[in-house]
C-alpha cells in the first residue's frame, strides 16, 4: 500500500520517515518530496508499505500524531492522475 504522509518537519529525511513506519511493520520504500530547484523538502512524503494490514494499522496510529513537533496527516495515497488523456 502507498501510504501519503503530509505536514512533515522540513528537516524530515528519508531515513527518518522509513523509521517511523517500520515499526509498524515491513517498509518497501520511503520518499520525502522535494523542490526540483532548491533541492528542499515540500514537507510531505510516501511510504510504501508491502502488507496492507500493517499499512492500515500504521495509518491508524500515525495519522494525528507528533513528530518532530508537527502533527502528521498520514492516509492512503491517491493514485497518480493520468495526465495523458
Amino acid at each position: 500500500m502507498n501510504i501519503y504522509v503530509g505536514n512533515l518537519d522540513y528537516k524530515v529525511d528519508e531515513n527518518d520517515l522509513k523509521d517511523v513506519f517500520q515499526e509498524f511493520g515491513t517498509v518497501e520504500s520511503s520518499k520525502v518530496i522535494t523542490d526540483k530547484f532548491t533541492g528542499k523538502s515540500k514537507g510531505f512524503g510516501f511510504v510504501t508499505m508491502e502488507d496492507d494490514e500493517q499499512a492500515k494499522n500504521a495509518i491508524e496510529e500515525l495519522n494525528g500524531a507528533t513528530y518532530e513537533e508537527r502533527v502528521m496527516k498520514v492516509n492512503e495515497a491517491r493514485p497518480k492522475k493520468d495526465f495523458n488523456r
